[in-house]
C-alpha cells in the first residue's frame, strides 16, 4: 500500500486506535499484533545489542587490530555515554510521536535512522563510527518509546494478559539479544570488527521490512499523531526543531574545532544532562493542567519505581561494558575444548532472559489475579542484579596480579542472575509505565522510564572511569551492595506503593 493511500484509507479506520477485541488470541494467546511488535524488536535488539557486545571491544582494541586503542576505562565510559544519549533522545522520540509524527511513523523513521547508523559503522574509519553512533542514537530514541506504548495499547487496562503479554514481548527482545552477539563477536574477532557492524545493518533493515508488512494488526498505526498540534504550531515547532538542529551542529563543530569539546568533556555533559533532563521531565508533567489529579497521584508512586530502574539499569548495562571487558582479560572463552569469542558472553544473558520469560509469563498467567505486586517483581529484579555483581567478588579475589582466569561459570552465573532481575524488573516496569501514563503524556511517559535508562548509563559513565583503578573485588562489591540495598528499600515502600499505584495490581 502506498503512503498516499495509507493517509487517504486510515484515518477513517475506525479501530486504527483501538486496543484489538478482547477475543484476539491469534498470537500464543495474545492479539495478532503483538507478533509484528516482537518481530521488529528481535532485530532492533540483534542490531542494537550485536554492536553493543563489541563496541567496548572495539574502542579497546589497539589501533593496529582496527579499534581506536582507548583504555579500558575510557572504552567503558565512553560505551555508556553512547547508551546515556540513546535514551536521552527518547524523550524527543516521545513528544514527536505525541504531537506530531504518530507512534507508527515514529517507529518507521527510527528503525531507517538505526539502519543507516549500522551501514555507516560498517565503514572502517573513526569519523563514520562517530556519525553511525549519533544516527543509532536519534533512531533508538524514536523507536524505543514508541513501540513499547503500541505493545500495551494492544491491551485494555484491565486485561489480565497484558502482563503476559509483555513478558513475552521482552522475550522476543531477548531473541534477538542472544543471536546478534553470536554473529557480530564471531565477526569482529575472526573478520574485522566492522564486519560485524555490518551484520548489525543487515539485521535491523530485516526488522524494518516485517514491521511495515505487519502493520495492519497494530492499534495506533494511523498516521496523525494522538494529540497533534495544530497546524500552525506544527509548522514552527518543525522549523524549530530543524534550526535547533542545525545550531548544535554548528556550536559542537566550532567547539571542537577549538579543542574545547573533548571526548572526556562531553562524556560529562552527557552526564549532567541525563541527571537534570528526568527531574525537569517530572516537574512538568506534575505541574500540567492536562494531568488530573488522579493520574498526578499515580505519578509518586512511579517515582519510586523510575530510581528502582537506575538502580538496576546500573549493573544490567555494565554487562556490555566492565563485564565484557573482564571477560575478555580474565576469563577463559574455552568449555569443552570449544573456543569461542569474548563477546558471545553477551549471548548468554540473552540466552537465559529468552528462556525465562516464558518461565515467568506462565507463572503471571497462572496466579492471575495472586500474583506479587509490581513494585515487588521490581524490588526482587533490583536485588537479582546487586547479586550478580556480589557474585563476582569471589572470582575475583585472592589473586597477586591481574594475570588470573576465572572459570566460564563464574560470569554464565552472574548473568543467570542478571538475566532473571532484567525479566522481573522490565516486563512490570514497562507494563506499570503504560497503566500509570497521564494521557496526554502516553508516548512521553514510556520516554520516561527510558530516561531511567539514560541515568543509569550517565553514573556509569563517571563510575566504570576507575574500573581498574581499584581492585575487582571492591568494584564489584560496592556497586553489588548498593543495588541491594535499593531493592530492599522498595520492599519497605511496598505497602504504600500499593495503595498508590492503582490500576496496577
Amino acid at each position: 500500500m502506498s503512503r498516499t493511500t495509507a493517509d487517504r484509507d486510515e484515518p477513517n479506520d475506525p479501530e486504527a486506535d483501538q486496543p484489538p477485541p478482547g477475543d484476539d488470541h491469534a498470537f500464543l494467546g495474545h492479539p495478532r499484533g503483538l507478533a509484528t511488535l516482537s518481530g521488529l524488536e528481535v532485530w532492533e535488539r540483534f542490531s542494537f545489542l550485536g554492536m553493543q557486545a563489541i563496541l567496548v571491544l572495539y574502542f579497546a582494541d589497539t589501533v593496529a587490530n582496527g579499534g581506536l586503542g582507548m583504555s579500558p576505562g575510557t572504552a567503558a565510559s565512553v560505551s555508556a555515554a553512547y547508551g546515556t544519549m540513546v535514551y536521552l533522545v527518547s524523550v524527543a522520540g516521545g513528544w514527536l510521536a505525541d504531537r506530531i509524527l504518530g507512534s507508527y511513523r515514529a517507529v518507521l523513521y527510527g528503525g531507517i535512522l538505526i539502519a543507516c547508523g549500522h551501514y555507516a559503522m560498517a565503514v572502517p574509519t573513526a569519523v563514520m563510527t562517530w556519525v553511525g553512533l549519533g544516527l543509532i542514537s536519534a533512531g533508538t530514541g524514536l523507536l524505543k518509546p514508541n513501540v513499547a506504548s503500541m505493545v500495551g495499547r494492544l491491551y485494555r487496562t484491565d486485561d489480565q494478559r497484558r502482563d503476559a503479554g509483555f513478558a513475552l514481548y521482552y522475550m522476543a527482545i531477548n531473541i534477538g539479544a542472544f543471536a546478534g552477539p553470536l554473529i557480530t563477536a564471531w565477526l569482529g574477532e575472526n573478520e574485522g570488527w566492522h564486519w560485524g557492524f555490518s551484520a548489525a545493518a543487515i539485521g535491523m533493515t530485516a526488522g524494518l521490512i516485517q514491521y511495515v508488512l505487519g502493520r495492519r494488526h497494530l492499534a495506533g498505526r494511523k498516521h496523525s499523531a494522538e494529540f497533534a498540534l495544530a497546524p500552525d504550531a506544527m509548522r514552527t515547532a518543525v522549523w524549530r526543531i530543524v534550526g535547533g538542529l542545525l545550531l548544535v551542529a554548528v556550536v559542537a563543530t566550532a567547539l571542537v574545532l577549538a579543542g574545547w569539546l573533548t571526548v572526556g568533556r562531553f562524556v560529562d555533559l552527557l552526564t549532567l544532562i541525563s541527571v537534570i533532563a528526568p527531574i525537569a521531565y517530572f516537574v512538568v508533567m506534575f505541574r500540567s493542567p492536562e494531568v488530573t489529579p488522579a493520574e498526578r497521584g499515580r505519578l509518586r508512586p512511579y517515582v519510586v519505581l523510575f530510581l528502582a530502574s537506575v538502580a538496576f539499569n546500573f549493573i544490567l548495562f555494565q554487562a556490555y561494558s566492565t563485564m565484557m571487558l573482564l571477560a575478555s582479560t580474565n576469563a577463559r572463552t574455552e568449555i569443552l575444548g570449544f573456543h569461542f569469542p569474548a563477546g558471545w558472553y553477551a549471548s548468554a544473558l540473552g540466552a537465559f532472559e529468552v528462556a525465562l520469560a516464558p518461565v515467568v509469563a506462565a507463572l503471571w498467567a497462572r496466579m492471575g489475579s495472586r500474583q506479587p505486586h509490581a513494585s515487588n517483581k521490581i524490588a526482587i529484579g533490583v536485588i537479582l542484579g546487586g547479586l550478580s555483581f556480589l557474585l563476582m567478588v569471589i572470582p575475583t579475589s585472592g589473586h597477586a596480579d591481574d594475570t588470573y582466569e576465572m572459570a566460564a561459570w563464574w560470569i554464565v552465573g552472574s548473568y543467570l542472575l542478571l538475566g532473571l532481575g532484567d525479566v522481573l524488573l522490565e516486563t512490570s516496569g514497562m507494563s506499570a509505565t503504560t497503566k500509570l501514563a497521564p494521557k496526554a503524556y502516553a508516548s512521553q511517559t514510556m520516554a520516561l522510564w527510558f530516561l531511567s535508562l539514560a541515568l543509569a548509563n550517565g553514573i556509569q559513565a563517571q563510575v566504570v572511569k576507575v574500573y581498574g583503578q581499584v581492585s575487582n573485588p571492591v568494584y564489584f562489591g560496592v556497586n553489588g551492595a548498593i543495588a541491594v540495598a535499593a531493592g530492599l528499600v522498595v520492599i519497605a515502600l511496598a505497602p504504600w506503593l500499593k495503595r498508590t499505584m492503582h490500576p496496577v495490581h
